[in-house]
């Protein structure tokens, strides 16, 4: 049989396009590597170490050893595997993923304040507590390594940690991207050197390949009883990170990331996780710290070097996750507004956050010196995650029900295993409170009142404002049938309020008595998707010759940039030049009222923290030299 020419010419460029599209999966997959992995990647070397601790308390028997492993090990492939790889990570939001992705999804148009809203609201407030945590805990336990090359190093295992985590923490202001391409390749290194001493171990003790049987688990967990629920808070140790497989799907793509943990990244742990166990049944001295202790002595340095810059990328991941989701919190209403620089000019969710990386440096130093090891942090580590993912399994369960429109007993014959296995963890951990579980829960629960406060002083706000507005459509009325005096360019007035004129049109004619010749009334606002369609981010309506109604939307993952969505008017006639102008802003002045809705401790907190929140000018990047404020003050 002969071939045409034709069909051979599309048959090649066929090929072209699959080799093309494959070379760039395998690009995308080692990139999720260095960025989706990191956390995961170093849990090995601390997980198993607390987990067995914990386990052998009482005296430490070969079937607990094996027990331990396979409850490592089938924790990664139910929580990882089958609950974020093959469920959670279906749920996208126009490809982007993440708590608060997750939670716009499930909440559609609904009120703001309902289940869904206050559950993003708790998942979001015990992400912090893991960013602060993560970049403690990793650093830390890969400095530790140190004390086995000498204990001469040990009285400088915290100030090394201290140095390290201050240098990860400015270099943030000058942005991941110069460094990002390097964190594939060493993070495959890492995950290549762990799975080769693991693979080298396993020889210790075949024994240890039962740990593949589920049964060895459940065995284990149903025999030890209250001490099985102990070691079940740090077997959760190992899935720590696995949030990142959702919240960076929009960078990577969901089959990168697949193929990424499923051929490379869940071997290699499985493997170094055999090769502890392995180690500690044929040597069990090496208990304390079975990771570095299997580590041949010629390359004890050598592993420490990779250790510690492994965990600086997982801690980088975390930081960037963080500055991620403020960003979408301060979009979604959650939080008031923030410093939001760019840090590359090509990637727009490359992004440094000021105030926010000040705090999350404050907080991790300050665990860092109070718990003073890894193994302490350990107890305090699990339960922001643990809360988090039971978060992100309920947030999916109202997703597959009203958007996905699965019926009832499907939904819950897919949600409630992975509910009871998030509740068990939660509980688990949860028994650590006493232990250092506290740290995290304290820092949520201040988060979740600073959240809560913001919303409810916005919300009430808004109220007010709008009961004292005056209806544009009266204010244009007003105008046209009034002689006002007229000056030429054009003013731009932002509010909140489409519906309502702007308080800063009203003061501008009340105390200037002038009408500039074209007017922009400007209302701002934030989608339920990562990003706007572009062509609903623009809606302009005419209402006079003076007078122009325009709404802009912003995706929750978008930076507002209002002069530039604006300049699109002129494809619509309208004449604007930035240099020609002029932004009216109300800066309003709030004060606690005698007598509000709110208690008097939760009014002052959301007067302060309106007071500290970044100008409207400096937000939606309006040039400071285009801008007049008009003052008032108001009683909230």
């Amino acid at each position: 049989m002969t071939t045409k020419p034709a069909e051979a010419a599309a048959a090649g460029a066929s090929n072209g396009h699959a080799s093309l599209d494959r070379r760039r999966l395998f690009a995308l997959a080692l990139g999720s590597v260095g960025v989706v992995f990191g956390d995961i990647g170093t849990s090995p070397l601390y997980a198993f170490r607390e987990s067995i601790h914990h386990a052998g308390a009482n005296g430490l028997t070969r079937q607990e050893i094996i027990g331990t492993v396979s409850l490592l090990l089938w924790a990664l492939i139910f929580i990882i595997t089958f609950k974020y790889v093959f469920f959670i990570m279906r749920a996208d939001n126009k490809g982007e993923g993440g708590l608060l992705a997750l939670m716009a999804l499930a909440q559609g148009k609904r009120t703001s304040m309902g289940v869904v809203f206050i559950l993003g609201i708790v998942g979001a407030a015990l992400f912090y507590g893991d960013a602060v945590l993560t970049p403690a805990i990793s650093v830390l336990s890969a400095v530790e390594g140190l004390k086995l090359v000498t204990p001469v190093f040990e009285p400088f295992v915290i100030p090394i940690t201290v140095a390290i985590l201050v240098g990860l923490f400015a270099m943030q202001s000058h942005g991941t991207h110069r460094v990002a391409a390097l964190f594939g390749p060493i993070t495959a290194l890492w995950f290549i050197a762990i799975a080769a001493l693991g693979a080298y171990h396993i020889i210790d003790d075949f024994g240890i390949l039962l740990a593949f049987n589920p049964f060895e688990a459940v065995s284990f967990a149903l025999s030890e009883g209250w001490t099985a629920l102990v070691v079940l808070g740090s077997v959760f140790l190992v899935v720590t990170g696995a949030e990142a497989l959702y919240a960076d799907m929009g960078h990577f793509g969901r089959q990168p990331i697949r193929l990424a943990w499923l051929s490379f990244v869940l071997p290699a742990l499985a493997l170094n996780y055999l090769g502890q166990g392995a180690y500690v049944l044929h040597f069990p001295e090496g208990i304390d710290n079975p990771f570095f202790r299997m580590t041949p002595e010629w390359a004890l340095v050598p592993m420490v070097v990779l250790a510690t810059a492994a965990t600086v990328i997982a801690s980088q991941a975390v930081i960037t996750g963080a500055f991620s989701l403020t960003r979408q919190a301060i979009q979604l209403g959650m939080l008031p507004r923030m410093e939001i620089r760019h840090t590359s000019a090509d990637l727009s969710g490359q992004i440094y956050l000021p105030y926010v990386s000040r705090l999350l440096l404050i907080g991790v130093v300050l665990l860092v010196l109070l718990f003073e090891s890894s193994s302490n942090l350990a107890s305090a580590y699990g339960i922001a995650v643990a809360g988090t993912m039971l978060v992100e399994t309920l947030l999916a369960f109202v997703y597959v029900r009203r958007v996905r429109q699965w019926t009832l007993p499907m939904a819950a014959a897919v949600v409630l295993p992975f509910l009871f296995i998030d509740s068990v963890f939660v509980f688990a951990n949860g028994l650590k409170l006493a232990d250092g579980g506290y740290a995290p829960v304290l820092l949520a629960i201040v988060i979740i009142m600073l959240i809560w406060s913001w919303v409810r002083g916005s919300r009430l706000l808004l109220d007010k404002l709008r009961r004292e507005s005056v209806d544009l459509q009266d204010l244009v009325t007003m105008v046209q049938s009034k002689s006002i005096h007229r000056v030429p360019g054009t003013a731009v007035f932002l509010t909140n309020n489409e519906g309502a004129a702007p308080s800063a049109l009203l003061h501008n004619l009340k105390h200037n008595k002038v009408l500039h010749a074209q007017n922009f009334i400007v209302t701002v606002h934030t989608a339920d998707t990562p990003r706007a369609d572009p062509e609903k981010a623009l809606q302009i309506e005419r209402l006079s010759d003076e007078i122009t109604r325009v709404t802009m939307t912003f995706g929750f993952m978008e930076t507002p940039n209002v002069p530039r969505l604006l300049s699109r008017c002129r494809k619509d006639g309208f004449d604007f030049d930035i240099m020609s102008t002029s932004f009216f802003l109300s800066h309003r002045s709030l004060k606690p009222a005698t007598q509000s809705v709110m208690p008097r401790w939760q009014d002052k907190l959301f007067v302060a923290l309106a007071s500290r929140a970044t100008s409207a000018t400096d937000f939606f990047q309006i040039p400071s030299q285009r801008v007049v404020e008009m003052g008032m003050q108001i009683l909230i």
